[in-house]
């Protein structure tokens, strides 16, 4: 028999019945020696079908406030492993990528590993078009995820784009996990149409605070530059289609990029928005000097 890694799979999930199963069965029963589905209230049978699978299941209620979900977890419930490893109920493990982690956690010279992963979009995987990796297995106590102060933009209760911040050497894994969410482009439009207006307002309070603009990379200039002008969701698009190679998918990528264009042209319309409002709000406040 297999020695199950030194290991913690954690996985973050609300209503997950169509994914959950076979994420679980991905991992086997002997990759880790802890596998921790940490639920936000789900109303389907997916705290069933992670017990069936063996799973622990540690129950989360967000107050609005700092930490999140995954924060939350490593502050609360922290692992009894040397590792740590956050995996999106979506997020399948190949047989290729689980014989590479048993080597990549061998060696005692990374804190960290970025993962990188095979996007699906209707049913099959992409060849191109997005590129998608994050920083998502690092050593127990080496971090935690970065610290976003928010005001419930959304109903969001776990880190959308943070990343952890580690002290010491990362690495990467290069072989992929499948990305394949089963609930279909309808979930998939709800959940950008959630993940925008997250980003409009943060991007909103981020560039505001000097320190954070002083910190942002060349990439994020840009990025974050064009975020208050409608061209980022067309750049987008080129950059998706032809840069990245979604040209390659045929109408697949075609549909994909125009998803993603029509996502980051929500961002600007509610960066808008919301600026907009925020000056409606300073131009009707009645100065102190006026008040009787």
């Amino acid at each position: 028999m297999i020695e199950p890694l030194d290991l913690t799979i954690a996985i973050p999930v609300k209503n997950e019945e169509k994914n959950l199963a076979i994420c679980l069965a991905s991992i086997g029963p002997d990759l880790a020696r802890n596998i921790v589905v940490i639920d936000s209230g789900s109303t389907d049978r997916t705290k069933e079908i992670a017990l069936q699978y063996g799973a622990k299941v540690v129950d989360f209620v967000w107050n609005g406030q700092f930490p999140k979900k995954r924060n939350w977890y490593l502050r609360n419930h922290t692992p009894q492993s040397k590792w740590v490893m956050f995996l999106d109920a979506d997020e399948f493990l190949t047989d290729k990528f689980k014989a590479e982690l048993r080597q990549a956690l061998k060696r005692d010279d990374k804190v960290g590993y970025w993962l990188r992963y095979t996007i699906y979009f209707m049913g099959k995987p992409m060849k191109g078009g997005y590129f998608l990796h994050k920083l998502a297995l690092f050593r127990v106590g080496a971090g935690e995820y970065e610290r976003i102060d928010e005001k419930q933009w959304s109903k969001l209760d776990m880190e959308v784009h943070e990343h952890p911040v580690l002290e010491g050497e990362i690495g990467t894994i290069k072989s992929k996990i499948d990305h394949q969410d089963m609930r279909g482009i309808s979930y998939y439009v709800t959940k950008h149409n959630e993940y925008s207006s997250w980003e409009a307002a943060r991007f909103l309070k981020m560039s505001k605070d000097t320190q954070s603009v002083n910190k942002w990379s060349w990439m994020q200039r840009i990025k974050y530059g064009l975020m208050r002008t409608p061209l980022l969701g067309p750049a987008f698009f080129f950059g998706s289609f032809f840069l990245m190679g979604g040209f390659r998918d045929g109408s697949r990528g075609f549909a994909f990029a125009l998803l993603k264009m029509a996502y980051f042209t929500q961002m600007y319309c509610k960066i808008r928005e919301l600026s907009e409002e925020e000056q409606e709000v300073v131009s009707t406040v009645v100065p102190e000097s006026l008040k009787v």
